[in-house]
């Protein structure tokens, strides 16, 4: 007959491995899970760039347009830009554009409302035509006055419009970056991707590269020349986009910026555009 081990178990040591082992396992089942996913801290790389520019107000600055064609040949444009935080978190910040140079673009004027996940408002006055476009929501992807940048990357960066993806950690130059996926959740955007590098330091892009429809690399920007405004804001000075598949590049080069001059929502509406000097 076969009889039952009724011996207490703290006499008995081979029970305490299965005892150990049981309550390893009831510990972990229990624990709070605290790892972040790739989702997850893409999400927050990209909520915390965002947190560091609010608040500036609004800014001035003027630039230099360098558009050069695959065979190397350039030509150059002077604009001015002017820029309104909104601090509605519904949408974003608004811009303005001024053609000031060479005499045939000279008075072409660009306004452009940053949205969500609706379409971007945005027109296009041409002084040749005297009027004003209103840019199509299916347009978006379209070159901007004949450079490498589309319309769609002429808005302010909202966290909303993207879905981020954490991918690693790497060097980038003399920094460290965090190198962030963020998909468009705009359906007419040009690009199913945006590969960015994010300096860890003080949460800057410093470079993006751009995947078209079908998946492949269209452009690479990069931003440099950084500088610091009101002990907070950080723009980039310098800004270069390359166009891999036509062999044409873009170049912006701006001045020091200026901030709280006192610009308002007045300055910023369609029907002024035909005004604008």
């Amino acid at each position: 007959m076969t009889h039952l081990n009724l011996l207490p178990l703290q006499r008995n040591k081979s029970h305490w491995p299965l005892l150990l082992a049981g309550a390893a396992l009831l510990a972990l089942a229990s624990a709070p899970v605290t790892a972040e996913t790739p989702e997850q801290k893409g999400l927050a790389i990209a909520t915390e760039i965002d947190k560091r520019d609010i608040g500036f107000g609004d800014s001035q600055a003027q630039l230099t347009m360098t558009l050069t064609n695959s065979h190397g040949q350039s030509s150059i444009r002077k604009l001015r830009l002017s820029t309104l935080e909104n601090t509605d978190t519904a949408a974003g910040d608004k811009s303005l554009t001024v053609f000031d140079h060479p005499r045939d673009v000279k008075g072409t004027a660009f306004l452009s409302f940053t949205k969500i996940l609706e379409p971007d408002d945005q027109w296009l006055f041409l002084p040749a035509l005297k009027r004003v476009k209103r840019i199509s929501s299916a347009n978006k992807s379209g070159p901007f006055v004949g450079s490498e940048f589309a319309y769609e990357d002429l808005v302010s960066f909202e966290v909303g419009k993207y879905t981020y993806k954490w991918i690693r950690d790497e060097a980038c130059g003399t920094l460290t970056c965090f190198v962030v996926a963020r998909y468009p959740l705009y359906e007419n955007s040009g690009y199913t991707r945006q590969i960015t590098w994010v300096d860890q330091a003080e949460y800057r892009v410093q470079k993006v590269e751009y995947y078209d429809r079908k998946e492949s690399l269209l452009k690479t920007l990069n931003q440099t020349a950084y500088q610091q405004y009101l002990n907070q804001y950080w723009r980039p000075l310098k800004m270069h986009m390359v166009n891999h598949q036509t062999g044409k590049e873009t170049t912006l080069e701006f001045s020091p910026y200026t901030f709280q001059v006192g610009l308002n929502d007045s300055a910023f509406t369609p029907n002024r555009l035909k005004k604008v000097r």
